[in-house]
């Protein structure tokens, strides 16, 4: 079996995270590794033991040994670094949000099309066993139709204008960050909802701090979504259905358990991971590449496009707006 070689843009704590995922998954190689300072894409090389570090994007992607790059900058540059390896015929992992905004995806979507390129969303949430078991137990009908979903995710991050969440111009703000994973389950679970209430506080620079939102679907069916990068949330999706509960333990978003009740009788499923998670959407996207694959069959275009469709409708209600 050919390996793959995966080189990573950006060397942030994900990345690392990502990283070494990377070398406890089979088939896969930890090639390179770019930044814009070769002192820090050479730190990070020999941290985790990569072949190549490069100092440039630019000199990254024209390596014709890179079989796929994951995008782990800031959200402001997805759009230009994926344009960027796509043009070079690199596939794509780019961390999420996919952009800042729809018209971004669609540009960027388009190209991989026109490049005929691989391109995927890296909403690592997907592949992960747990949330597939509840999302399979959810739409299975064993516990009936769905009555409402509640999830947050909440982090107490200690405001400082230099750090990436507090700035604006690296598309700072709890919704872009962490608020994409209530949307992310409201989406999977229920589907697109016939409207949207949303409310936010924001700081001064106009970032959002915290983020309330309400999803009304069909039947009078909500979805009561919560995000913050200044409170400390409990980060669990509850899913209330007609013949019992699914309840995503803390941290719902990353590799946990999942509690379901039924009939009065509680159980806890454990889903236990080798390394941080990451591994199930790595192994995904070596297997569409060996397929010949342009586009997910599971994290789809169409997804993407649903997921920011839902992101703008709330930065517009909330009046959260981005250069």
């Amino acid at each position: 079996m050919h390996n793959t070689n995966w080189a990573i843009l950006g060397c942030g704590s994900i990345a690392h995270k990502f990283a070494e995922d990377v070398l406890a998954t089979e088939g896969a190689v930890l090639y390179a590794v770019g930044s814009r300072s070769q002192e820090k894409a050479e730190n990070f090389r020999q941290h985790h033991n990569a072949q190549k570090a490069y100092g440039t994007y630019e000199a990254l992607v024209k390596d014709p040994n890179v079989d796929i790059v994951y995008i782990a900058t800031p959200h402001t540059f997805h759009k230009e670094v994926t344009l960027l390896c796509l043009a070079h015929k690199k596939a794509v992992l780019c961390e999420k949000p996919f952009a800042m905004n729809q018209e971004e995806v669609e540009e960027m979507i388009a190209f991989a099309k026109a490049e005929n390129t691989f391109l995927m969303e890296a909403l690592w949430t997907y592949f992960v066993p747990h949330y597939q078991f509840a999302l399979q137990t959810a739409h299975s009908g064993e516990l009936g139709a769905i009555n409402s979903l509640k999830a947050d995710f909440g982090i107490d991050v200690p405001k400082n204008p230099s750090h990436r969440l507090y700035n604006k111009n690296l598309g700072g703000g709890s919704l872009l960050d962490v608020g994409i994973y209530p949307l992310f389950a409201a989406l999977t679970m229920l589907g697109i909802p016939e409207t949207i209430e949303a409310k936010a506080t924001l700081d001064t620079n106009g970032i959002d701090l915290n983020c309330d939102m309400e999803l009304t679907y069909a039947n009078q069916v909500k979805a009561h979504l919560f995000s913050a990068i200044d409170t400390q949330t409990d980060t669990t999706c509850r899913i209330e259905l007609e013949k019992g509960t699914i309840l995503i333990n803390s941290r719902f978003h990353d590799p946990t358990n999942v509690t379901i009740t039924k009939n009065g009788i509680t159980e806890t499923l454990d889903f236990p991971v080798s390394v941080h998670g990451y591994h199930y959407e790595i192994v995904h996207c070596q297997e569409m590449l060996a397929q010949g694959k342009t586009e997910s069959d599971i994290m789809t275009f169409e997804k993407s496009l649903q997921l920011i469709s839902l992101l703008d409708q709330v930065r517009k209600k909330i009046g959260l707006t981005y250069d």
